[in-house]
Formats: C-alpha cells, structure tokens, sequence
C-alpha cells in the first residue's frame, strides 16, 4: 500500500481578526486594537509568559493570547517582513526629525 500524505487543515483562528480600518490592516485580536506583532514581541523579545502578557493586557484572556501566539507562528515570515518595515521606516523619521531634545543637549 502506498502512503498517502497527510493534508493538515489550516488552523482556525477564532480570535483573530483583520481590518483594512484597524491598525492598517494588521492583525489584531478580535474586538480589540492589540496587534498580534505585539503579543509576539511581549512573548519573544521581552520573555513575558502568557500570564503576565494578559497581566499587561487585562481585557484580554490567555486563549486570546496563545490564539494571538499560534497566528504569529503560523505566519512568522509575513509578521517580521512588516515588523522590518516598520523599524526602517521609523529609522527614516529620526533621521528626518531628529529630537530637538536630544540636539540640545548634543547627542546627535
């Protein structure tokens, strides 16, 4: 008998919304402005548990947040291109706008 490759089903993501008219089109979870790139960020950069991420978060739950994180892991790649782009065009407005704070007292 050959075998038969398994086709796994693309995993639902009931929390998870996207709105060309809420936060540019990122995705946020359902009923909220919380981008799922910022749960991610929490989770991966700063090391903050589920826990302590809806600590921070108080009108979410923790399936929001693992829903938010499995979305991101699925979606890797896409998040952190426009993650890149976003800290390039950031880079951009500082150097096009530098703090007049900074210029005072000479850290430019």
């Amino acid at each position: 008998m050959g075998q038969q490759a398994l086709k796994q089903p693309g995993t639902k993501h009931p929390f998870v919304t996207k709105n060309e008219n809420v936060c540019n089109g990122s995705p946020v979870i359902e009923g909220t402005r919380t981008r799922v790139i910022d749960i991610a960020i929490e989770y991966e950069i700063l090391g903050h548990s589920p826990d302590e991420i809806i600590d921070h978060h108080p009108h979410l739950n923790l399936s929001q947040v693992h829903d938010a994180l499995s979305y991101y892991y699925e979606n890797r790649a896409e998040l952190d291109s426009s993650l890149d782009r976003d800290r390039e065009l950031l880079r951009d407005l500082i150097k096009k706008f530098p703090s007049k704070m900074a210029q005072a007292y000479g850290q430019n």
